[in-house]
């Protein structure tokens, strides 16, 4: 099974989510490529999109490989399983958290256009990318909107590892994955289209 598109991801993750539909919930997604999939999980069920903001930590030498993530609300989550196969501290990739924190305020700034976060006082929040590897980021994901408030907190994605599955149940409320591969190769690996998403499409997605 592979997905055609980020589009098609969403149509299927929506599936498994129809369960959710009377909780009234909110639909957010990891900036860029998790917005296109929430925005067809939200349409599927009758909910509000926003995004939620939070930045990869790359391992020096190795950007596409996360040891850590930061994300709104100064919230720090760092992978240190990864960070102890590299042989790496914390303190090694400090200067590059540093910077993560620095792009998800202008991030913040440049796709809500301002706009406050949604209030997510005692609401349903599903959580939603377009895959995930290591799992760090959607991590820092479910501590940012625990911390916004959030009532209970689902974890959607289309593809992911089982073990980084694991991880994430001891997190989240509950966690949504069509497909477990077990030679998972990398999230890409596992659709047809997987181009960048640009910030002007995110935009116009929140604008609608």
């Amino acid at each position: 099974m592979r997905f055609a598109d980020r589009a098609d991801a969403g149509r299927v993750l929506a599936g498994w989510l129809t369960h959710l539909r009377e909780e009234n919930p909110l639909v957010l997604g990891l900036p860029r490529g998790g917005v296109p999939v929430a925005a067809e999980v939200a349409t599927h069920l009758g909910a509000e999109v926003d995004v939620v903001l939070v930045r990869k930590v790359g391992a020096p030498g190795h950007p596409e490989l996360a040891v850590g993530a930061v994300g709104e609300g100064d919230v720090t989550v760092r992978a240190d399983d990864v960070l102890r196969d590299l042989d790496l501290a914390w303190s090694d990739v400090a200067a590059t958290a540093d910077g993560e924190r620095a792009e998800v305020r202008r991030r913040a700034d440049l796709l809500r256009a301002g706009a406050a976060p949604r209030d997510l006082a005692e609401r349903t929040v599903i959580l939603v990318d377009d895959g995930v590897a290591t799992g760090s980021t959607m991590a820092a994901a479910v501590r940012v909107v625990r911390g916004m408030g959030a009532a209970r907190v689902v974890v959607a994605v289309p593809v992911a590892p089982l073990d980084v599955l694991v991880r994430l149940r001891k997190l989240a409320d509950e966690v949504v994955c069509p497909l477990t591969p077990q030679r998972f190769v990398a999230v890409g690996y596992w659709y047809e289209d997987f181009n960048q998403v640009q910030d002007s499409e995110v935009r116009a997605i929140l604008g609608r």
